[in-house]
């Protein structure tokens, strides 16, 4: 596929031993257990750190470097490196809201080749493949054409902008942002956004691939290219839309929310 892994076997080999790991998990107070902070002095919550644990020692073997959210960075001088995000809506997990997934992204130097997510209670497993496509379960998947008054959006912010709310029909906010931009690419959300400066690589890398090959847009919040950091503590705004309109009208109600 990409390079001289095969990494759709990969990741959904993984994800799959993940979900064997902390399924029993789900929704009990031993998942949302604190046991310390991650790299970017988040808490790390006992469901992420077992699932990472799991993840980094399936890669490691790959000879590739890693990007986990928790841990940080192991750089072995590879050209590739895997980003990750074992368990995105943790919070989710730990509260028994069905609502998250597993997230890898590889990027062959600091271009991003291929992102997979794979949705724990639905059993989707989604991809996006560099200039080949996005894909759920092996199917083609595209943004919706979009329909004016009808925009659904997932929207977080800290109270900026947010006369947008007005502006559109739905607004959406289901805390796992992978799984959103999963949602953007399949056509069932129009937008994703989040203007906290809060998000990271982790978070999104392997959601922007899988959008972007689906037909989206994806900017900053100034409507410039997002560059994507290869480590787990930049943060970093993101929008996400399948419309060049409905980008123009978010872009204008961020800046007149500055």
């Amino acid at each position: 596929m990409n390079g001289e892994f095969e990494w759709n076997e990969i990741a959904f080999d993984v994800a799959k031993d993940v979900e064997k790991v902390v399924m029993p998990i789900f929704g009990t107070p031993k998942a949302g257990e604190n046991i310390g902070k991650n790299v970017s002095g988040d808490v790390t919550k006992y469901v992420d750190k077992v699932a990472e644990n799991l993840v980094i020692e399936r890669l490691k073997p790959l000879g590739i470097n890693i990007v986990s959210e928790e841990i940080g960075n192991i750089d072995v001088g590879s050209d590739y490196t895997a980003v990750i995000d074992p368990i995105d809506g943790s919070y989710n997990f730990a509260a028994g809201i069905p609502i998250f997934a597993f997230s890898l992204a590889v990027f062959k130097r600091t271009v991003p080749v291929y992102g997979a997510i794979y949705e724990f209670v639905t059993g989707n497993f989604y991809e996006g493949i560099l200039g080949k496509g996005a894909f759920m379960n092996g199917r083609p998947i595209h943004v919706k054409k979009a329909e004016r008054g009808k925009e659904a959006i997932s929207f977080y912010t800290r109270g900026r902008c947010t006369e947008l709310i007005k502006k559109v029909k739905r607004v959406r906010v289901l805390g796992a942002i992978a799984v959103e931009l999963t949602y953007l690419a399949k056509g069932a959300l129009d937008g994703v956004l989040d203007i906290r400066n809060y998000v990271r690589t982790t978070d999104i890398a392997a959601g922007v691939v899988i959008a972007k090959e689906a037909g989206a847009i994806i900017t900053d919040e100034k409507g410039e290219e997002l560059r994507l950091s290869l480590n787990a503590t930049d943060q970093t705004n993101i929008v996400a839309v399948n419309d060049g309109r409905l980008l123009d009208l978010i872009l204008l109600e961020i800046g007149r929310g500055e």
